[in-house]
């Protein structure tokens, strides 16, 4: 019997890739505001109403996904943006861990993002003189970042509770795109950044599987320059990058 993976906010990018990846081997529910049509496998839910998540989370679910996101100006002057982004990237990412807890579904995997140390990167760049590691203390230039990480320590603090016996997997995701060769084409920054889909796939699939208590890893390809270390993801997770920009490229021509 397959393994049941509860998707929450799964209609987006990431969520496409790791069901047309994974589907074959997990039984796939997702959970999202916004569902397409037609709408098999998927539940319509507000993540940030926390009886109606709980309510639509499946009690036999083996692991939760949490790729809840939100698009706005990202902008701290303004109350109202950050009372969006705050219960979204928050707010929600609580009820989610407390869901878990509530249900004893054992594993959450977060996608969280590189945001959380962008301090340190400049258009693919580290300024270090180095790759960025999870050992680097989290600046952030923004409220995305700042929140991303806070859900982070949250989930931290779940892990460690030990009568919850859940496994927490932080996932600081690098650049996804769905039409990632033409996105490579144009944005330079991705020659870097990328997280190429089969990766994706793979390190999602590796979170569900570890059998790790809390951990944090940066999801990048092996792409030349990249920014950030997965040298912890290969250690910890088993991670080994399979595609990276320049071969999506390669690929593309061939």
């Amino acid at each position: 019997m397959k393994r049941k993976i509860t998707l929450i906010g799964g209609a987006g990018t990431i969520g496409t890739i790791l069901y047309k990846g994974l589907r074959n081997k997990y039984d796939f529910v997702i959970l999202d505001k916004n569902i397409p049509d037609p709408a098999e496998h998927y539940i319509k839910v507000d993540a940030t109403n926390y009886e109606q998540l709980l309510n639509s989370i499946p009690k036999d679910s083996d692991a939760i996904i949490n790729l809840l996101t939100i698009k706005t100006q990202n902008n701290l002057s303004d109350i109202n943006e950050f009372q969006k982004m705050t219960e979204i990237h928050f707010n929600s990412s609580f009820y989610v861990l407390h869901a878990a807890v509530k249900l004893r579904i054992p594993k959450v995997v977060f996608a969280s993002s590189n945001h959380t140390t962008d301090y340190y990167e400049n258009a693919g760049f580290s300024s270090l003189g180095r790759e960025i590691t999870t050992n680097d203390y989290p600046y952030s230039r923004g409220l995305y970042g700042v929140l991303k990480l806070a859900s982070e320590n949250i989930g931290h603090v779940f892990a460690s509770e030990t009568d919850n016996k859940l496994s927490i997997i932080n996932l600081r995701i690098g650049s996804v795109r769905l039409d990632e060769s033409q996105a490579v084409e144009q944005d330079e920054r991705l020659s870097r950044t990328l997280l190429s889909h089969e990766d994706t796939v793979q390190l999602f699939d590796l979170a569900i599987q570890s059998t790790v208590k809390y951990g944090t890893y940066y999801g990048v390809s092996n792409n030349p320059g990249k920014p950030w270390s997965t040298e912890s993801a290969w250690r910890e997770l088993g991670f080994i990058s399979e595609m990276n920009a320049i071969d999506i490229l390669q690929r593309e021509k061939d």
